[in-house]
């Protein structure tokens, strides 16, 4: 998950800052003709107060050194960290350099110790002369979320998660049911391994494999629908990714379906083995028409 994070945030890094960039713009302008350290971390509860999530926010002189404490979450401040240099901390040497609101790569937070990133507004005064850099840290995830909110936090999106759970409970108890009745079967003769006829075996194999199916698709729906683990790119987990592994899924059933058919008709039955045929015939046009499917798929996200 971490590297898909890391992944995710290259891609909407530009919205992340241009929302830093708006808050600070809104209630910390960069150039301040009379700015005191006192009334710019007063602007920073502020901002600190519209992000929730935030770590901790701080003040950093022009040489780098840390003036003002820490303020953590809950507006507990943090003492220690007043005096530490952080002149060789990325968003202290970017904001001086680019003089503008900039953003951190994800990092390991010392409070923390969990991947932050950090946004920084450099404040100069009405000479142009670097005054401060004013510092906030916020958590890789809500980064994300803030800068792509995700529909599953909505309350329609948290419905819908619901369903999608209660759904996949369901479809993972047949599946539990198709298992324990195909391996019931076998316990039905016991260590008379003699009496197995093929009719048994088939049944089985056809039940393990329909079991088999439903769980895939318990485990795709539950990954990508219940817990959010799908394309955050699109911001939404992908119905197209589900569907091709749904249909992936039907195709090797019915091909397993169609081979046990193969041999039960070759030895119970060879007058019905046209049956079979016609399966796989079935089965090689949804496998045609599934290529076609990812192959259109591909081509309108290459075009968006």
């Amino acid at each position: 998950m971490v590297a898909r994070d890391i992944k995710n945030f290259g891609e909407i890094r530009t919205q992340a800052r241009a929302y830093f960039c708006y808050l600070f713009s809104k209630n910390l302008p960069n150039r301040l003709p009379s700015a005191s350290s006192e009334s710019v971390m007063n602007k920073m509860r502020k901002i600190m107060g519209d992000l929730r999530d935030a770590e901790g926010i701080y003040l950093l002189d022009h040489r780098g050194v840390q003036i003002s404490a820490t303020i953590l979450n809950g507006f507990i401040e943090k003492e220690d960290d007043v005096g530490l240099i952080r002149s060789d901390r990325a968003y202290y040497y970017r904001a001086c350099k680019e003089r503008r609101c900039t953003i951190t790569d994800p990092y390991p937070s010392l409070i923390t110790e969990e991947l932050t990133v950090t946004a920084s507004q450099p404040i100069f005064n009405e000479k142009g002369e670097l005054l401060f850099v004013a510092c906030i840290d916020l958590p890789l995830d809500s980064v994300l979320h803030i800068a792509h909110p995700m529909p599953m936090h909505s309350f329609t999106g948290r419905f819908f998660r619901a369903g999608y759970a209660l759904f996949t409970f369901l479809l993972a108890m047949i599946a539990l049911l198709l298992l324990v009745k195909s391996v019931s079967v076998f316990w039905e003769f016991g260590a008379n391994y003699k009496a197995i006829d093929i009719e048994s075996i088939f049944k089985s194999t056809i039940l393990l494999t329909l079991a088999l199916a439903i769980f895939d698709l318990v485990k795709t729906l539950f990954e990508e629908e219940v817990l959010g683990r799908g394309d955050q790119h699109s911001g939404a987990s992908d119905p197209h990714r589900t569907m091709v592994r749904f249909l992936g899924s039907i195709i090797i059933a019915l091909s397993i379906e169609a081979l046990m058919l193969v041999f039960k008709f070759a030895i119970i039955d060879t007058d019905k083995l046209m049956v079979a045929i016609y399966i796989l015939g079935g089965v090689s046009a949804l496998v045609i028409s599934l290529a076609i499917y990812v192959r259109l798929t591909l081509s309108t996200n290459r075009e968006h």
